[in-house]
């Protein structure tokens, strides 16, 4: 398999795909993040084991795991916001009785760096996180880290 031929199996199927992709998820944006995952995927599959017979309906079903994939993580997610708002606020309150002393302070910054990182997130999620809120990156820098586009950086 050569790079040209991934490049004319892009060039034939990747619209028909997308198009399908689009209907099964519902979203222009998540079928464009996972028809690019998608590709990425078949380069390092189809090296190994060579083109399927019908690389569409390979990208599409590939494409929409992904999909599943990444609402799943959200759904999660989004049902461990509130716990983990609670606690971060419960930590903010915990920290307010202190003495506003520089260990407060570094404790603080421990604490908000292990809620980044729960292991209730995904990996990526984590590292996203940790890079936004710590090291105060923005959201266009972390996109350009993680090499995907700020929308869909931010969504995560």
């Amino acid at each position: 398999m050569t790079i040209a031929d991934i490049e004319g199996i892009f060039r034939n199927e990747a619209g028909r795909a997308l198009a399908t992709l689009i209907r099964l998820v519902g979203s222009f944006d998540l079928a464009e993040d996972v028809l690019q995952e998608a590709f990425a995927a078949a380069l390092e599959r189809w090296a190994e084991n060579g083109v399927p017979s019908n690389p569409r309906a390979w990208l599409i079903s590939t494409g929409r795991n992904k999909a599943v994939d990444r609402i799943r993580r959200e759904t999660a997610f989004r049902a461990k916001e509130g716990q983990i708002a609670r606690e971060v606020e419960l930590l903010g309150t915990n920290a307010a009785d202190g003495d506003g002393s520089a260990d407060a302070v570094d404790d603080d910054a421990l604490r908000l760096i292990f809620t980044c990182c729960h292991p209730s997130f995904a990996i990526e999620t984590q590292v996203a996180l940790t890079l936004r809120t710590i090291c105060g990156l923005t959201t266009g820098e972390v996109a350009r880290a993680f090499l995907t586009g700020e929308d869909a950086m931010a969504q995560r």
